[in-house]
């Protein structure tokens, strides 16, 4: 493979204390056209050595033998902000949830997820997106729905702030809200700052799930 498709190939570590999930995961990914499998861990020690600047995207348990899955998660990020991590997992419950998101976790998909579900997150959070099944999605509205005070702080979004918002609670990387809105990717990544800010969260999710709450309430007022 020539050095300049190497750089459009999506590298994945595999980070699960099972070795048929990992031989199962790796077997599904490298059937896919520019996705890689660079390495494959069971224990969440070896991720945080292994991972940070040789992936792109970490496929994590969040039940790991030597190191809790979101601690896994954070100091990963912490050695190297680029990698996304999608957790994946038996477990859906709602403090799980914002756990991940609270590590940095760009995604939470239940192992009950299709293989194309899977490939999709990955590909998605890759550039920059961010995934979570449908019953995830779910629990951050509920977590979410009572967050509201007074006056919506979204309601002092600007009209650019509010229509990239809209965006990124469709599931939309940085890259296609550009080409939507044509603005460079820089720009919009300089928006998503301040709307996380003005909001008050730190991750996209908490974002999109905040806004499609505040739709929800809209609409029935």
């Amino acid at each position: 493979m020539a050095s300049g498709d190497m750089e459009d190939v999506i590298r994945v570590a595999i980070v699960d204390d099972h070795e048929v999930v990992r031989m199962g995961l790796k077997n599904l990914i490298d059937h896919q056209t520019g996705i890689r499998v660079v390495g494959d861990y069971a224990t969440g020690q070896a991720a945080i050595e292994n991972i940070p600047f040789q992936a792109d995207v970490a496929v994590l348990d969040v039940r790991l033998p030597d190191v809790n899955g979101f601690e896994v998660c954070r100091q990963i990020k912490e050695r190297d902000e680029r990698v996304q991590v999608i957790m994946l997992t038996s477990f859906g419950q709602d403090e799980m949830v914002m756990d991940a998101i609270d590590a940095g976790a760009s995604g939470y998909l239940l192992k009950e997820s299709r293989g194309h579900t899977v490939i999709e997150g990955i590909r998605t959070v890759a550039q920059g997106g961010s995934l979570f099944s449908p019953q995830v999605t779910a629990t951050l509205f509920r977590r979410l729905r009572t967050a509201k005070g007074p006056t919506d702080p979204i309601e002092e979004l600007n009209e650019n702030e509010t229509k990239i918002l809209a965006l990124v609670s469709e599931g939309k990387t940085n890259r296609e809200i550009g080409e939507q809105l044509y603005l460079s990717e820089k720009t919009v990544k300089h928006y998503v700052s301040n709307i996380l800010s003005k909001l008050g969260y730190t991750r996209r999710a908490e974002a999109a799930a905040h806004y499609a709450r505040y739709q929800s309430d809209h609409h029935r007022s």
